[in-house]
């Protein structure tokens, strides 16, 4: 789409909020330099910020309030008109936004696999027996506990930079991590091995942007709306479908990926127990062609999901879960 095709007239100036991880800055980057190219007379800027997901390290993400962490401090300065937008990294970013904010945009989609790194193996199956591996997820942690159950599995939390200097300093004998990350930062050659969907499926939204706004600012929407790819932004829309559905947060072990194939959208979904001592599976597929489609397919792989027990699981890690405000110390 052609700038001059928009409803509202060229910006002037755009505030992207973004966290101040090199990561996410690097996303903000990225939109920053699309943004100058629709418009190069708008003066954008990148206003950083530090989110609580980024200062509680020491505990993980199911313990302490899950993906919203990332970014409510992002939303205060859209809310504030501090910032026009917000560029998250999708899967960061909470099935359900809260009243008065959306999602203006969803751009094309990276690598969406799970990548093994490691400085001394080559694969999850080359580790030994006793191996610990680090991941800050427990969708990575019941695939690495289904498929390896020799291998040791322990939180790893920090930035991507973080999480890398814990490797190098022996920590783990390897790490899982998305890969769509390390080849955005140019850290493709970490990468020993990409994980297959059929292997590791992964989280939705995995390796794709989104642009989230205040709801009542058609403007900034108008404007992002070139950046929009609809075909991504189909198969991860089923994906999160598929998510709230289950309630999804970094509480459950829970996969959803979606890729076209022929003209047609194909997705699989997987939930299971941290312990992966109960794996359920479901797929479906679609010739979606918008996405109302591609929700639609979402909940008929949910519901799959559900008539197998999945939220037998869901209920069980929710009375098993402590409260995100509950002392380290009581937990």
């Amino acid at each position: 789409m052609n700038p001059e095709t928009l409803s509202a007239p060229t910006p002037r100036t755009l505030v992207i909020a973004s966290r101040e991880s090199r990561l996410a800055m690097w996303q903000a980057e990225h939109v920053q330099a699309a943004l100058h190219k629709l418009y190069p007379s708008c003066d954008v800027k990148i206003a950083g910020m530090t989110t609580r997901g980024d200062q509680i390290l020491d505990r993980t993400l199911s313990k302490v309030g899950g993906k919203g962490l990332f970014v409510k401090e992002l939303e205060n300065a859209l809310a504030d008109g501090s910032a026009d937008l917000a560029v998250h990294s999708l899967k960061d970013v909470p099935m359900e936004l809260p009243d008065g904010f959306a999602l203006a945009a969803i751009m094309e989609r990276e690598d969406p696999r799970d990548a093994f790194v490691s400085n001394g193996y080559d694969s999850l199956a080359a580790l030994p027996a006793g191996s610990v591996v680090g991941t800050s997820s427990l969708r990575r942690e019941a695939m690495i506990r289904a498929r390896y159950p020799h291998l040791g599995v322990k939180p790893l939390r920090g930035n991507l930079d973080t999480r890398l200097a814990k490797l190098d300093r022996g920590d783990y004998a390897a790490i899982i991590l998305a890969a769509a990350g390390l080849k955005r930062l140019g850290l493709g050659a970490r990468i020993r091995a990409l994980l297959e969907p059929d292997d590791s499926l992964p989280a939705a939204g995995q390796g794709a942007l989104g642009i989230e706004i205040r709801a009542d600012r058609a403007d900034v929407a108008a404007w992002l709306a070139p950046l929009h790819d609809p075909r991504t932004a189909a198969a991860v829309e089923a994906e999160r479908m598929v998510s709230r559905a289950l309630g999804g947060s970094c509480s459950v072990p829970l996969a959803a990926y979606a890729q076209w194939r022929d003209g047609v959208l194909h997705l699989r979904g997987s939930i299971a127990t941290p312990d992966a001592s109960r794996v359920l599976r479901a797929d479906g597929s679609t010739r979606a062609t918008d996405t109302a489609s591609a929700i639609e397919l979402g909940r008929e792989v949910s519901q799959a999901l559900i008539a197998q027990g999945a939220l037998d699981i869901v209920r069980a890690l929710a009375d098993a879960a402590p409260s995100p405000n509950t002392p380290p110390d009581a937990r």
